[in-house]
């Protein structure tokens, strides 16, 4: 396969998120990259990838696009457990398991690549820095959910709020999303209200007073954090569970 520009620019998000938890190996890179342009796939906004109970036998990761993992209760509330951006996966390993617990579902219009169970198998068995790269970013989206757990269970709305932007502005950076102290938010207040346990009508006064006190813009579906160190003491927030910068 010749690769062009534009499909190198568009895998790259992959690298960087892997490589921010593990050096992948040339051969590695090699490899991976071929997989990924075979298994290209795109949906549109609102659509469910997979849904909770569905058996899984591949691997998908994202290219471009924002996505969400939900839980539904019978009466139709839904529960955000967390978002799924470009460079991460959305269910590395799951296949071990019989079925998925719970959905995920494309919030923006997204470009993902689908790659089979044996697929994947082969390319993490064939070189450790993959394979130590996958499990890492599990281990990283485990440590998310104790995260969104003490967001709901112990942290008050603002703080709630303000821990939410951090993550997201501190996820986005390493695959090359942040412009500055800006980054897109292309998600509406009902998302962020399902993220964040509250009511939208909470989640906009919220919004408001984090507008209020300078902390950040929310205009145009763009996030500004006018003062990120200030953001980060408001929301109690500490970027050492997100594991972005190791090397070895």
């Amino acid at each position: 396969m010749t690769l062009s520009t534009s499909d190198r620019s568009l895998v790259e998000p992959v690298f960087r998120r892997l490589n921010a938890l593990r050096i992948l190996s040339a051969e590695a890179r090699a490899s991976l990259e071929y997989a990924m342009l075979e298994g290209l796939e795109r949906a549109g906004s609102g659509e469910d990838l997979i849904s909770e109970g569905d058996p899984v036998d591949s691997v998908r990761v994202v290219l471009s696009g924002w996505l969400c993992r939900y839980k539904t209760l019978e009466d139709g509330r839904r529960q955000i457990v967390n978002f799924v951006f470009p460079g991460e996966s959305c269910d590395a390993h799951a296949y071990l398991l019989s079925v998925m617990d719970h959905s995920i579902a494309t919030l923006t219009p997204v470009i993902y690549t689908e790659i089979k169970r044996t697929r994947f198998e082969s390319l993490v068995a064939a070189d450790r820095t993959l394979a130590e790269a996958f499990w890492c970013e599990t281990l990283v989206n485990n440590a998310v959910q104790r995260e969104w757990a003490i967001n709901l269970g112990r942290r008050v709305a603002l703080e709630r709020v303000a821990h939410l932007f951090c993550e997201i502005f501190e996820r986005l950076r390493p695959v090359g999303m942040v412009d500055g102290n800006s980054c897109l938010m292309p998600i509406t207040q009902m998302d962020l209200a399902d993220a964040t346990g509250l009511s939208v009508v909470h989640l906009n006064r919220t919004v408001q007073e984090l507008r209020a006190s300078g902390l950040i813009v929310l205009r145009e579906r763009t996030l500004t954090i006018n003062d990120l160190d200030a953001l980060k003491d408001a929301a109690l927030f500490s970027p050492s569970y997100l594991q972005l910068y190791r090397r070895s």
